[in-house]
């Protein structure tokens, strides 16, 4: 195999794999995208290895996908035929934490979790919090958000500096370390949510926060998801400390009682967490009492409160479980937080009306929410109507002031929906593409045809 024996010799051995077990392994993700293996999986362990396993491809127009955990939802890290796939795993150290500026360096391959390890000694946390335990690159790849996204913003707003490899094995360094500038054009933010296709990030400076010092987590039931939302809204705007407000309806705790062994209420429900005391924790309770809150726990004990939030974080995979068998066909919304009631109000009725099974969860706060839908991916029958479905739910948000992914990224799944959203800056994203990666070898197929 020729592409094998190249790379073997560009690298070394233990650098590139041709197992079966290798490349089904990353053949995928967590959707309903259908799988295809890469020709080959190498294992940079340096930023040089990065630029010249490019510099090759590109010469040859092999194209390259970036892999990190794996954890997309929207076929991101699929290969097209004859591909290669650049697992960034080894490049997983933390570089640098620098407390006194509330910043930390890193390579991509770093996980969340490991990160966070690494600066809590210091009072110190990277909070954005996709859910699941994902890598740093693949999260500013996808400019990931999630639970934590109404106080601390998502990666956009927490990322500083990059390093990024080219599609030619050019290496450059866009952003700072100061926590603002106005020197030239913006290519960090650029390349956040830039799906690997534009570079590949091999180092991230990233900001970091003070630990919360009163954190209080709260589970509220209401009588209906549409009472749930307007408590979120309302929560907000009361100008509390809130670090998250997740909407969990009643299929999502049915599954997650299922799969934790949890006796949550089955109805409607907000997880919060807030910094802020009793006054605050007195505040929410008289917001949500103005919806008909039918329960109000506390829980500040630190046992409590990880319990709480670790069922919101394996929601999905309750949900999964529920399904066995299928996959995740997961819609990501986002609309002004004003709208967010009658939104999850009409992606309910819409599940409902067509008879598909769906759960409801939604980062309640910042307007994002999901319909968790389960699909076998060989039931054609069965994806259609989940794509009628969700095309239904982008059409209603984009009238309405909205975006077709508040946090998934565009991927494969999403492409006619970015053709909806900004068909006059369509050609601009192929523009921008074509400068960076004029042969288009840098994960093709995704974000722009």
């Amino acid at each position: 195999m020729q592409v094998r024996d190249d790379l073997r010799s560009l690298l070394g051995d233990g650098q590139v794999e041709t197992s079966e077990s290798v490349l089904d392994l990353h053949a995928g993700d967590l959707s309903y995208h259908p799988r295809c293996s890469p020709a080959a999986v190498v294992f940079p362990e340096t930023a040089e290895d990065v630029s010249r396993v490019l510099a090759w491809a590109n010469e040859r127009g092999i194209p390259v996908v970036p892999f990190g955990a794996g954890t997309s939802l929207e076929g991101h890290v699929i290969p097209a035929d004859g591909a290669i796939t650049l697992d960034l795993a080894r490049l997983n150290r933390v570089l640098e934490v620098l407390p006194g500026d509330l910043q930390a360096r890193a390579q991509p391959g770093v996980l969340r979790s490991e990160l966070n390890l690494a600066v809590a000694e210091h009072g110190l946390w990277f909070p954005v919090d996709p859910g699941a335990d994902a890598s740093l690159g693949g999260m500013v790849a996808t400019n990931a958000s999630g639970t934590t996204t109404v106080r601390y913003g998502g990666m956009r707003a927490n990322v500083l500096a990059l390093e990024v490899v080219l599609a030619d094995g050019t290496v450059i360094r866009p952003g700072t370390r100061t926590v603002k500038t106005s020197a030239g054009y913006d290519l960090r933010s650029l390349f956040v949510g830039s799906e690997g296709t534009l570079g590949v990030i091999t180092e991230l400076t990233l900001r970091l926060h003070s630990l919360p010092e009163r954190p209080v987590a709260i589970r509220a039931a209401f009588p209906d998801v549409g009472s749930a939302c307007r408590s979120a809204v309302a929560l907000v705007g009361a100008g509390l400390t809130v670090t998250r407000c997740e909407l969990l309806d009643e299929a999502t705790l049915r599954a997650v009682n299922a799969y934790k062994g949890t006796s949550y209420s089955e109805g409607p429900s907000l997880f919060v967490e807030l910094d802020g005391g009793d006054d605050e924790v007195a505040a929410a309770r008289e917001v949500f009492g103005w919806e008909g809150v039918t329960a109000f726990e506390v829980e500040t004990a630190v046992e409590a409160r990880t319990r709480l939030w670790e069922a919101r974080h394996h929601a999905s995979f309750a949900v999964a479980s529920a399904a066995p068998g299928k996959r995740w066909f997961a819609t990501d919304v986002c609309v002004p937080l004003s709208v967010l009631p009658d939104a999850v109000e009409h992606g309910r009725a819409c599940a409902d009306r067509r008879g598909i099974p769906a759960a409801v969860v939604g980062h309640a706060a910042d307007g994002n929410f999901h319909l968790a839908l389960m699909v076998d991916p060989d039931d054609a029958d069965e994806v259609a109507g989940a794509q009628a479905l969700h095309a239904e739910l982008v059409d209603w948000a984009l009238e309405r002031g909205g975006t077709s992914t508040g946090e998934h990224g565009i991927g494969l799944g999403k492409l006619d929906y970015l053709d909806r959203e900004h068909g006059d800056l369509v050609p601009y994203f192929r523009a921008i593409k074509d400068a960076f990666d004029p042969n288009g070898i840098l994960n093709p197929g995704k974000v722009v045809r």
